[in-house]
């Protein structure tokens, strides 16, 4: 396969969750207009920080003067599955430069990081690949945060035609291509009941790390507990 055909297919994998992208990107640009931030702003914020949930909550908690500290931590343990998820693409990335690791991981989300993830089952993966997805996904973004900080109040709120549930049903259907049986039924279970749990009484960003926590917690228990898991042990 040639650089340019796999580039191709990077982005016919990644342009659903490019689309499903643009409601959110114009929510966050009205946002963060309503909070004083210029389209110029929005822009470098998008990207320097390039973090969806990230930039949410840094705008929630915007104030003058800003609360420097709460930013920063909310930021540091919304991202930090960030950690992980490097941990396990990192391995993957053989045929990659160490300057196309850097920019490839700097501005990697969840969503080119399942896809990625997915192709490495049957296929190395390849800098155009991975790019290909990456460049159209971020320039999506950029694109379409600055646009509703330039629009604003004119543009409405996407909320009120359910458009925030887009990234939802795309995070199901990433979930649904992982599916591996009853590991991934109790790692879902674990991580949604905990998150929603956890939100509720105690509130963001906690229920992000309560769900991870859980996630990981279920899917090695679940795990140990596998026939195939137990027999390799059996074996050894």
């Amino acid at each position: 396969m040639s650089i340019l055909d796999d580039a191709r297919l990077g982005f016919s994998d990644i342009w659903p969750a490019a689309l499903a992208a643009v409601p959110i990107g114009l929510l966050f640009g009205a946002l963060a207009a309503g909070k004083g931030l210029s389209p110029l702003e929005v822009f470098v914020m998008g990207a320097l920080v390039f973090a969806g949930g990230a930039q949410f909550a840094a705008v929630e908690l915007w104030a003058s003067p800003a609360p420097v500290f709460a930013i920063i931590f909310s930021t540091l343990l919304i991202n930090a599955r960030h950690v992980l998820m490097s941990a396990s693409i990192a391995p993957k990335l053989g045929r990659f430069s160490t300057a196309q690791k850097l920019t490839g991981l700097y501005y990697m989300a969840d969503e080119n990081w399942a896809l990625a993830e997915k192709r490495a089952r049957v296929r190395q993966l390849t800098p155009a690949y991975w790019f290909g997805m990456i460049v159209p996904f971020v320039s999506c973004w950029l694109t379409t945060t600055t646009v509703g900080a330039t629009v604003g109040a004119a543009m409405g709120d996407p909320r009120r035609l359910g458009a925030d549930f887009a990234f939802t049903a795309l995070f199901i259907a990433l979930v649904a291509s992982f599916w591996k049986g009853r590991v991934t039924f109790w790692t879902v279970a674990a991580a949604g009941i905990a998150s929603a749990l956890t939100y509720k009484f105690v509130g963001p960003p906690w229920h992000v790390a309560a769900g991870a926590l859980s996630g990981l917690l279920a899917a090695w228990l679940a795990a140990g507990t596998e026939p195939d898991v137990v027999a390799e042990g059996v074996k050894s």
